[in-house]
């Protein structure tokens, strides 16, 4: 079968010989309209995830731009869905795609977006698509679902208040490392997507830089069968891991444990950049640096230093020794 002549290179028309209703009945589009684009989730392992919305957008949609058509078309035929048209949309050909959706969008077709799984337009070109969608002033829409982000959040045990995603981890082991000596300091819980054949080198080089005891959890094929999380101190999960894995892998680690500053010692920085003629500001930034303590805090404690007032409370106005300051990344 031969793809509509308006269709990108490459585009796949599936096959549209399904049996009619006995009943005529009023179609998806006009039960539910929609036009432009839709940002539609999948099941990350388990088809039974795929929301009864997210089934309606795929069925009518006029395209269906995907990761991997392989496995769009096997989750369409799984739901009995046909599509008159499902093209390739990643990496390799976005800046090849982009005109001729943008062009379908602007011209009022419906177009569905997803991703290989999960969530799309994260940590993949679908980021690029919405851009320029909402540039022209294009309709988008999300139609949440799974997302191997959250779901392995949810899993780790581990602090879910405050978190940031750092997707794939670079190739290259210089550039790992790199990475994550940036993230050291981090404070916030952090999830990293990574293969699982470099698992065991990302682990190692997380213990490394990390911290042996630093609390992580690795989950693996989540909502499969052989779904797997396994938790613990940093230098425990990357020893369980030294032979391989197989199968799609996300990492949670802890954030870094905050670290106590005395009034004493903030007090003795703040004198010795005095000493070196540093302005108020200047020095509340070079203090913030090398103690880890909040710009604002350590702004007003030079103010009051270099008054040379003395607190009633040193404690209360310092970062004290009984009292606990978040570290800062710098």
């Amino acid at each position: 079968m031969s793809a509509p002549a308006n269709s990108p290179p490459g585009s796949t028309p599936l096959p549209t010989n399904t049996a009619p209703s006995e009943e005529p009945r009023e179609s998806p589009r006009e039960q539910s309209p929609c036009l432009g684009l839709s940002l539609t989730a999948t099941p990350i392992g388990n088809l039974g995830d795929l929301t009864d919305r997210a089934r309606q957008r795929l069925r009518e949609a006029d395209i269906i731009a995907a990761e991997d058509t392989r496995r769009t078309r096997k989750l369409l035929s799984s739901q009995g869905i046909p599509s008159p048209t499902l093209v390739s949309y990643n990496k390799d050909n976005e800046k090849r795609q982009l005109p001729w959706l943008l062009t379908q969008i602007s011209q009022g077709k419906h177009v569905v977006l997803v991703s290989d799984a999960g969530s799309p337009a994260i940590a993949d070109p679908g980021e690029t698509l919405v851009r320029a969608c909402a540039e022209q002033n294009l309709p988008v829409e999300v139609v949440p679902g799974p997302s191997a982000v959250i779901a392995a959040l949810s899993l780790s045990g581990l602090p879910t208040g405050r978190f940031v995603f750092e997707s794939f981890l670079p190739r290259k082991a210089g550039e790992r490392k790199r990475r994550m000596e940036s993230l050291a300091q981090e404070t916030r819980t952090m999830i990293f997507l990574e293969s699982p054949t470099r698992l065991f080198p990302a682990l190692s080089d997380m213990r490394d830089i990390f911290g042996a005891e630093r609390p992580c959890a690795v989950c693996r094929e989540l909502t499969k069968i052989h779904e797997e999380v396994r938790r613990g101190s940093l230098e425990k999960i990357a020893a369980s891991f030294a032979e391989g894995t197989k199968g799609e892998v996300v990492i949670v680690v802890g954030g870094a444990p905050p670290v106590t500053v005395s009034s004493a010692t903030l007090v003795a920085h703040i004198r010795e950049f005095q000493r070196e003629g540093l302005s108020t500001k200047e020095i509340a930034t070079r203090v913030a640096a090398d103690l880890g303590v909040a710009k604002n805090r350590a702004y007003q404690a030079a103010i009051e230093v270099g008054n040379e007032s003395t607190p009633s409370d040193p404690a209360a106005s310092f970062p004290g020794q009984s009292e606990t300051v978040t570290k800062q990344n710098t």
